[in-house]
């Protein structure tokens, strides 16, 4: 059984069809990338996976559990995690205290606990910290932990992001645009974290991204969107040479 399997997946805002019909497989460790021009739904794809919105019509298997219907948080429970074009982290809060507010939802406190912060809530407490600071010396973050996440160099405040996604111990993890306003230096420092992270946390990952350099570089396999509609899928370098996908890119 495929990890996450998509069948015939739709929605429609009024009169406009901004994703229809699209399938879509991808099996537990893949890495797959979601490309195509600007505005052809790649977004609304993982607004529609993360309960972000409801689909018009369609099915969205994770494990063979469906998603539709669930919330975003429910959904993030199941196992999937997301980071954004737009880098959204809490940036007054500290890079440790981003990363924990990631994990506060794998642990359940009493009323009680909270309020007299009881033995067992402190307990509950430190190992969150602990835990926290163990993902951020994965991502070489660490010596920041107390840093205002917003006064990171903007290539870390990436990293801080996906970091804080895995924190949620995803199956399925998001990555839409992770390159977007980075210079090629912190694209292959990305490139080469995205591989880490596959092999480390043993997490599938879907990106979406324009920068066919890391597209080629580092994905198993392409879905091509147009116009909400599926263009293409297969290997890299079948679906980068394929004329359609040129003209799709280029708008010949």
């Amino acid at each position: 059984m495929a990890l996450l399997d998509v069948k015939n997946l739709g929605i429609s805002f009024g009169g406009l069809r901004a994703v229809d019909g699209l399938n879509m497989t991808i099996e537990q460790g893949a890495l797959v990338g979601l490309i195509g021009p600007n505005g052809a739904g790649k977004t609304t794809v993982f607004n529609l996976l993360t309960g972000v919105y409801r689909p018009t019509d369609g099915t969205i298997l994770l494990d063979g559990e469906e998603l539709i219907g669930k919330s975003p948080s429910q959904i993030c429970q199941t196992g999937v995690a997301r980071t954004f074009q737009n880098i959204r982290l809490f940036s007054q809060m500290s890079v440790l205290d981003n990363v924990k507010a990631a994990l506060h939802n794998q642990v359940k406190y009493g009323l009680q606990g909270s309020l007299f912060h009881t033995p067992g809530y402190r307990k509950k407490e430190k190992a969150i910290d602990e835990r926290a600071r163990e993902v951020l010396r994965v991502f070489e973050l660490e010596q920041f932990a107390d840093y205002k996440a917003s006064n990171l160099p903007y290539g870390k405040q990436r990293k801080l992001e996906i970091a804080r996604a895995l924190a949620t111990e995803p199956k399925l993890l998001l990555l839409d645009e992770p390159a977007a306003g980075m210079n090629p230096q912190e694209t292959a420092e990305l490139m080469a974290t995205i591989e880490f992270i596959r092999n480390q946390f043993h997490v599938t990952i879907l990106l979406i991204e324009h920068d066919m350099k890391l597209v080629a570089g580092i994905c198993e396999y392409l879905y091509v969107l147009n116009f909400g509609t599926e263009l293409a899928n297969g290997l890299p370098e079948e679906v980068l040479n394929d004329p359609e996908v040129i003209t799709a890119y280029l708008g010949e």
